[in-house]
């Protein structure tokens, strides 16, 4: 296979996006790259910091991931990073920029090629995750679609489910969200009103959903309902049933405005005598409570990665700002409150960074990691709060600007504690996994 141009789409295999092209690009792209900036005395420069490795090394990810990772950062350049201002003030991503990422192979990139996927492994998807957040990405809902929502399809789903929606859910043809949240319930999933009632070969669904993410833009939309299986058992009476856009009674409702995250589209969604195949049932009936205790855990790990690169971008940011920034005669970086307030926050960062990367190795390979998992999504989220308050602080009056990234990462991580499950529920979960 050629290399191919910086500028050229990645190749295409016959049933899926090929991996080798991506690397072939990647290498293609750092080949002489990998010289750190000095300044006179030999030290890295202040514009070096955000290219140099963490002091830990990290043995996470093989090389191919590495080009992979430098790949999805010339994509981000190309065609994500140039319209965030725009996308921020329209309040939703472009529905080219979805088609292009999926063409590029950089949605869903863990799904086999018999459904049009590259083969790749969460790993990858954690890499993009990663670089979405070091971008002050406000909201392009990559890691939502590819590794939240498709999951429960390529888990849960049939042969003939998985072979009619995965290719689009690859290819960015079909955008997806999940819709759990209802105006009177958040957390507790098995409180919910909306109904599904069978009516021959249909389900029909009544109810509200609200703060759903890809609301606006979502093709497929995985709503949890009540079927009624186990009448005076909630937890055994909830489904999930996979809702077409275009489907009669389904209305999508007005953008909601938000703290963060505002090219994020988030929607109120309704549902009125909407009648629904059955075959769009996503497993047994009654069992969706189960499907969606299963898959919560990989849910929290991207928040809690997203979370986590965040921190860091943000610390490798403020040490330069601070490096260059001067008061008094001299940076800011020499006086001592600051050096203290930056050693502290690299601390957290180095710690969060150890904890997550064995998690994510851990989850990869397979393993049940409710527990831990609940505990990253809680310590990362609020970690991430921290070191950003902090450096947001080292900014002074320029930290209060919106043109500055750090203020909007401000804002885009107060969510974090909030989605996905709140921080308070992560406590109730770890202390229950703890036997208490």
């Amino acid at each position: 296979m050629g290399t191919l141009a910086a500028d050229e789409p990645f190749e295409n295999t016959k049933r899926g996006r090929s991996l080798p092209a991506l690397f072939s690009l990647a290498r293609s792209a750092t080949e002489g790259v990998g010289a750190v900036p000095k300044r006179l005395d030999g030290s890295p420069s202040a514009a070096a910091w955000s290219t140099l490795r963490s002091p830990m090394e990290r043995d996470l990810y093989t090389p191919e991931h590495e080009l992979f990772r430098t790949a999805f950062r010339q994509f981000l350049e190309r065609e994500a990073k140039p319209k965030y201002a725009a996308w921020r003030e329209q309040g939703s991503v472009d529905r080219e920029a979805w088609r292009k990422a999926g063409a590029a192979g950089f949605l869903c990139p863990w799904v086999e090629e018999a459904y049009g996927g590259a083969g790749g492994d969460f790993l990858h998807s954690a890499v993009i995750i990663e670089e979405m957040a070091k971008s002050y990405d406000p909201g392009f809902a990559i890691a939502l679609h590819s590794d939240v929502v498709v999951p429960y399809l390529h888990s849960f789903g049939t042969e003939e489910q998985k072979r009619r929606w995965l290719p689009g859910c690859v290819s960015g043809e079909l955008v997806t969200a999940i819709a759990m949240t209802e105006p009177g319930t958040g957390s507790d999933l098995a409180a919910i009103a909306t109904t599904a009632k069978k009516d021959g070969e249909h389900y029909v669904l009544n109810g509200s959903k609200t703060f759903i993410s890809n609301g606006q833009l979502c093709d497929l939309c995985i709503v949890v309902a009540k079927t009624g299986d186990a009448e005076g058992d909630p937890h055994r009476s909830i489904s999930l049933i996979v809702v077409e856009a275009g489907t009669p009674g389904f209305h999508k409702g007005k953008l909601l405005e938000k703290m963060g995250l505002p090219a994020q589209d988030t929607s109120e969604l309704h549902f009125e005598d909407c009648r629904v195949p059955a075959s769009n049932l996503l497993g047994e009936s009654g069992a969706g409570f189960l499907m969606l205790m299963q898959k919560l855990q990989q849910e929290r790990l991207v928040v809690a990665l997203g979370s986590q690169a965040a921190a860091e971008q943000v610390l490798a940011d403020t040490v330069r700002y601070a490096q260059e920034r001067k008061a008094f005669g001299k940076p800011i970086s020499k006086f001592q409150n600051t050096q203290f307030k930056l050693a502290e926050c690299a601390t957290e960062v180095e710690v969060g960074r150890a904890f997550v990367d064995r998690l994510t190795a851990e989850h990869a390979a397979g393993k049940y990691l409710v527990k831990e998992c609940s505990m990253a999504k809680l310590w990362q989220t609020e970690m991430a709060q921290r070191v950003i308050d902090t450096c947001l602080q080292i900014f002074g009056g320029y930290g209060y600007m919106l043109e500055y990234p750090v203020t909007r990462a401000y804002m885009d991580a107060r969510v974090q504690r909030i989605y996905a499950g709140t921080n308070e529920i992560m406590k109730i979960i770890i202390a229950k996994q703890m036997g208490l």
